[in-house]
């Protein structure tokens, strides 16, 4: 299967996991997640006023300058970690 595939997969699997992640968890994976669709962030940081946002954006933000290809990659492992913790 293609990077693009497993990519996907592994997006699907996350979704379905039985658990909810902890926080650290669940930023790590959306930053990679956007990393890997998006590339670089390109968006303003929220302000104080949208906490939850501001978080998404500080985990974007620190996969700034990962390439496409390994941020998917990144995000596989990732996810796979997360479905052997908590079952899908």
């Amino acid at each position: 299967m293609s990077l693009q595939g497993d990519f996907d997969r592994a997006a699907e699997d996350v979704r379905k996991l039985k658990a909810r992640p902890d926080d650290e968890e669940l930023k790590e994976i959306y930053g990679l997640y956007k990393q890997a669709i998006v590339g670089d962030i390109d968006i303003e940081c929220p302000g104080m006023l949208d906490p939850k946002g501001k978080a998404k954006w500080d985990a974007w933000n620190r996969q700034k300058g990962l390439s496409k290809e390994d941020a998917m990659s990144a995000y596989i492992s990732k996810a796979k970690e997360l479905i052997e913790k908590y079952g899908i």
